[in-house]
């Protein structure tokens, strides 16, 4: 049975950092992915990463400039700790290798991003996930004889031991269908977020929610499950991110008529406004049937009026995108857009050491709330996010377990699990199709609670996720056998995907008030007397989704009317 002081799931970008930091601090570490880390969804992050780093900024307008894209919903202390450190995580970045593209003066240079007061954003291209993921993973290299790899292998329980402390994970092997226990003093959750329960989005694959579920099956706490970004720049096609960075460089966006509609809902910002604003002027644009395309749904983001020489220098990666799968040349015409799935503010609560409501247990990046997004995120605050708070997480795992003598596991949930799966194999063929449930899950999803939301979708969708609760239990699969059954792995990722969209529905209905992006057309406005307050979401003793509060953390910025 594998013992190591931190345990580690997931290994992107708040997982690999995580392990680093740990290492670091003199703890033995395993880090534990369903996929190949380089495979992680980090590497889709593609515009850059924010941070003070211009001598004219300042880490408190990028503080300050954080919490009003949250819509006054992130808590102020986590936000002020994330940029503080922001600029120090870069120049970590840069001294382990990651080639942060340099101006004219051979200093990091910088673009504009959304809702930034100013450009502040380092970035490689439009590939910065990828490059960093990249370098992190070859640091690991490194660590042979601290950190140990589990790559492929599926996390499918946590432990908690008698004292309610988290004790490790079990997980199943899947290039052999093995299932093993794992101990450890101390487990990160770097799972990433739940975007594959809606359709389309921007998010890969693997992202199903799968260390949310976990920690809610668990006991832990959900918060700010509502607030779901729609990115407002993925292909009308097929979902695929057309990064922020477009826009950062100077691109437009238009309607059927030609014009930039963005002068009225942000006139001094225009398409750098905030996510959630971008996003609901151009669903505002369609639903008045001023959109184009054969089926008027899409808006044009026109990268044409950006010179092609800095086009094909910063923003390669979407003039292939635009190339293969649209048959675009973008430096030529306008590519279709819209509004599509991209982000989870909510997660597991955390405070800003990544501990979560158990005791042992921690998590970092977008499958946490620490909350510094809020109400909305900025767009490459993401990925400062997934380092800040990786790296505070395993120094203070790797901390705690320097006190701790090395938890007393049995294999009991082992074998809880094993049958668990048996039984999922065992299945007749008188159910759905998982992939069937899960179609319609997403679907329902980007249907009900999307950029606009009321009470009458919202309940609506409810309705589907319980039925699809329902049905998921005797959903069955093709695969019977043990080496690389993606069938198992789909249909435990369809019940943490439907944990998931339970609590953000329930959620949504809950808050009756429009805030970032949760937008109501049945309650249109903010209304911070009534609703300044984080919606929680845990299990009660019967299983049920329950609501709770936790305060909003206010330092010093005071809650104002927001515009761009």
């Amino acid at each position: 049975m594998p013992a190591h002081d931190v345990l580690i799931i997931g290994a992107g970008l708040a997982g690999q950092r995580a392990a680093l930091a740990a290492a670091d601090a003199g703890a033995t570490v395993a880090i534990m992915s369903k996929v190949h880390p380089v495979r992680s969804h980090s590497v889709a992050a593609a515009g850059g990463i924010n941070a003070a780093i211009n001598p004219a900024d300042d880490w408190r307008s990028h503080a300050f400039d954080t919490v009003k894209g949250s819509d006054y919903l992130g808590d102020q202390d986590a936000i002020e700790v994330m940029t503080s450190e922001a600029p120090g995580e870069i120049m970590y970045l840069e001294h382990i290798g990651v080639t942060f593209h340099r101006n004219e003066t051979g200093h990091l240079d910088l673009r504009a991003f959304g809702g930034a007061s100013m450009k502040r954003t380092a970035y490689v291209a439009d590939i910065t996930g990828q490059a960093i993921l990249h370098v992190l993973y070859e640091q690991l290299m490194k660590y042979s004889d601290r950190v140990d790899r589990y790559e492929e292998w599926f996390n499918t329980s946590l432990l908690r031991g008698d004292n309610g402390r988290c004790e490790g994970v079990v997980a199943r092997n899947i290039r052999t269908g093995e299932m093993q226990t794992f101990t450890a003093k101390t487990t990160i959750l770097a799972t990433g977020g739940v975007g594959q329960a809606f359709k389309p989005t921007t998010n890969g694959l693997i992202c199903t929610g799968d260390g949310m579920s976990l920690a809610y099956r668990s006991g832990a706490r959900l918060m700010d499950m509502e607030m779901i970004q729609y990115h407002p720049t993925t292909m009308t096609a097929n979902g695929f991110l057309i990064t922020e960075g477009a826009r950062g460089e100077g691109a437009h966006l238009r309607n059927a008529n030609g014009e930039r509609f963005m002068v009225e809902s942000a006139p001094n910002k225009m398409e750098l406004a905030s996510r959630d604003v971008v996003s609901r002027a151009e669903q505002k644009e369609i639903n008045e049937g001023r959109g184009t395309g054969p089926l008027k749904d899409s808006v044009l983001l026109d990268v044409t009026v950006v010179p092609k020489n800095r086009v094909l220098e910063a923003l390669r990666e979407i003039v292939n995108l635009g190339r293969d799968f649209a048959g675009i040349d973008i430096t030529k015409e306008p590519i279709p857009v819209r509004p599509g799935q991209h982000y989870t503010m909510g997660g597991v609560k955390t405070d800003v050491d990544g501990e979560t409501d158990i005791p042992g247990l921690y998590a970092a990046g977008e499958v946490a709330c620490v909350s510094v997004h809020g109400g909305n995120r900025l767009g490459a605050n993401s990925l400062l996010d997934t380092l800040i708070f990786g790296r505070r997480s395993g120094e203070h795992a790797a901390k705690v377990a320097a006190s701790m003598a090395m938890p007393k596991v049995s294999d009991a949930q082992l074998r809880d699990d094993a049958k668990q799966i048996a039984a999922i194999i065992d299945r007749p063929r008188t159910g759905r199709r998982v992939s069937e449930i899960k179609e319609e899950l997403g679907e329902s999803m980007n249907k009900y609670c999307a950029v606009f939301r009321d009470e009458e979708g919202m309940t609506k969708g409810a309705e589907v996720v319980n039925r699809l609760q329902e049905e998921a239990k005797t959903a069955y699969i093709d695969d019977k056998g043990t080496v690389f059954n993606q069938d198992v792995l789909g249909a435990l990722e369809l019940g943490f995907m439907l944990d998931c969209s339970e609590a953000i529905v329930k959620a949504a209905l809950e808050r009756k008030e429009s805030r970032g992006a949760h937008s109501r057309t049945d309650f249109t406005e903010r209304n911070d007397e009534d609703w300044l307050f984080h919606l929680t979401v845990e299990r009660d003793g019967d299983g049920a989704a329950k609501l709770g509060q936790a305060p909003v953390t206010i330092t010093q910025w005071q809650p104002m009317e927001r515009t761009y």
